[in-house]
C-alpha cells in the first residue's frame, strides 16, 4: 500500500477530506495495511484530523452592535428599491390620515359645512390631493371655506375663598 492510500482510508474513517488528515509519524503509517491498523493509529494520536477553519462571529457581533446604535444605515448600505424602506402603502396611509385629520379640524372649527366635508372626504379617498396645502388651495379656489366662527369667551369664574358659603362668612 502506498502512503496516499493510507491517507485516503484515514480520511474516510475520520469523515473528512484527504487534505484535512495530518500524519505525525510517516514510518508507522506506511507499515499500516488494514483499516483496523489505521484506526489504532488514530486512537494513538499519530493520525489526526485538522480542525476546519471557521469564520469568527466577532465582526458579525460588532456590526450588529453598530446597527443597534443606528449606524451603518446610509445610502451605500441599502439594498433594494427606494420603496423597500418606505413602501407605497405606508406613505399613502400617512398622507391620507393627515388630510382626514385636517379636514376634521376644519369641520370642527366651522370653516366648512358637512356637505363640503363629505364631498372632500371622498375626494381625499380618491387621491385627489397631494398635501394639506393642495387641499386648502382647492377649498379656496372653489370658495368652500368660510371665515372661522369666533367663539365668544365667557369671563372666567372667580374662585370663592375657602370657608365661604353662599357669599356669606
Amino acid at each position: 500500500m502506498s502512503f496516499a492510500s493510507q491517507k485516503r482510508i484515514a480520511a474516510k474513517i475520520l469523515k473528512c477530506g484527504v487534505s484535512r488528515v495530518k500524519i505525525q509519524s510517516v514510518k508507522e503509517v506506511e507499515e499500516a495495511l488494514t483499516r483496523q491498523d489505521i484506526r489504532n493509529l488514530i486512537r494513538r494520536g499519530i493520525i489526526k484530523k485538522i480542525q476546519k477553519k471557521g469564520t469568527s462571529k466577532f465582526y458579525s457581533r460588532k456590526r450588529m452592535m453598530q446597527k443597534k446604535k443606528g449606524r451603518r444605515r446610509g445610502i451605500g448600505s441599502r439594498k433594494g428599491s427606494p420603496r423597500t424602506k418606505n413602501p407605497k402603502k405606508k406613505s399613502w396611509i400617512k398622507a391620507v390620515r393627515t388630510l382626514r385629520k385636517f379636514l376634521k379640524e376644519l369641520k370642527a372649527s366651522g370653516r366648512i359645512d358637512s356637505k363640503t366635508y363629505t364631498k372632500t372626504y371622498l375626494q381625499i379617498k380618491g387621491g385627489s390631493f397631494r398635501s394639506k396645502k393642495h387641499l386648502m388651495l382647492y377649498l379656496k379656489e372653489h370658495e368652500l371655506l368660510k371665515e372661522a366662527a369666533k367663539k365668544e369667551k365667557k369671563p372666567a369664574r372667580t374662585k370663592k375663598p375657602k370657608g365661604v358659603k353662599n357669599g356669606k362668612k
